[in-house]
């Protein structure tokens, strides 16, 4: 039987890969508990005796800002490990599948980023995930680094359920609106992932990423506006501007847009990921009924 590994299995993402794969596949999932990344011993404890097809790593220190003041540890986590784990799993002839972001631009361009286009990362977080990236793809020419952004979905509480549950207490709602990228739904995710996971004739890095653009003001209102629609009693339905420059407190700096061009996954695949919007309106009536 198919058996793949997920790394980060207790996060947003690798929970939703996790159980949505579970039907086809021999799951193995390791959390942070379960696995300290930043132990390169327990890397080797962990999966040097297992025989797996594929390994996808979800698991990541994601914080941008304490990664700013933390950098020993985010590129022992966010790059050595991949490295290593990336190279374990050629020596067992599996395939890895690393998950990265857009942070690795400095979203200083207005039109979609291709994988062609150059990365130039803004922060400690953005320079050890492409680092992470670097070291998977040379591990072997089949290993997949795939770039996502803004993800939410059932498994782990995002931006998505936070303005919710402000607007059901009545708050006062804010959010950055000179600031855009793609907000994607992790059931989306693992659907276009499927097909890659023994497909290993599609290598290198690759966009991941639903449909179209916003900021976040504009994704907070568009999730207000589905929840009225499904009947959710909304103490607040409406989501103010917020400058980037007025959220003193971030340490380090954030792209402005890093909206991800996915022409090349639909190119290998056929597949055309949805609008975000879409994808939130449906996570809305499934998972926050009126």
């Amino acid at each position: 039987m198919f058996t793949l590994v997920i790394l980060g299995n207790g996060g947003r993402l690798g929970a939703a890969m996790a159980r949505g794969y579970a039907g086809e596949a021999r799951v193995i999932g390791f959390n942070h508990s379960q696995l300290d990344l930043a132990s390169p011993q327990a890397i080797d404890d962990a999966l040097g005796g297992l025989d797996f097809d594929t390994l996808i790593n979800c698991a990541a220190l994601i914080n941008v800002d304490y990664c700013e003041t933390h950098p020993e540890e985010a590129f022992a986590v966010n790059a050595r490990a991949v490295g290593q784990i990336a190279q374990l799993c050629a020596r067992k002839h599996a395939r890895c599948i690393h998950i990265s972001t857009d942070y690795v631009f400095d979203g200083t361009q207005s039109t979609p980023y291709t994988e062609t286009d150059p990365a130039h990362p803004l922060s400690v977080y953005g320079e050890s995930k492409r680092q992470g990236e670097i070291e998977c793809l040379a591990a072997s020419a089949e290993h997949l680094a795939a770039r996502v952004s803004w993800v939410f979905g059932p498994d782990r509480p995002s931006f998505l359920d936070q303005i919710l549950q402000c607007a059901r207490r009545g708050d006062s709602l804010q959010a950055i609106g000179d600031k855009w990228s793609t907000p994607t739904y992790t059931l989306d995710l693992l659907e276009w992932l499927r097909p890659l996971l023994r497909d290993r004739a599609v290598g290198g890095l690759l966009h991941l990423a639903s449909t179209g653009s916003c900021t976040w003001q504009e994704y907070g209102q568009w999730t207000l506006d589905c929840a009225i629609r499904t009947g959710l009693p909304l103490k607040s339905r409406t989501v103010a501007f917020q400058s980037l420059s007025d959220l003193k407190a971030f340490v380090a700096r954030r792209p402005i847009h890093t909206t991800l061009d996915t022409g090349r996954f639909t190119a290998l695949t056929g597949i055309t990921p949805r609008p975000w919007q879409e994808s939130v309106e449906e996570y809305v009536r499934e998972y926050h009924p009126g």
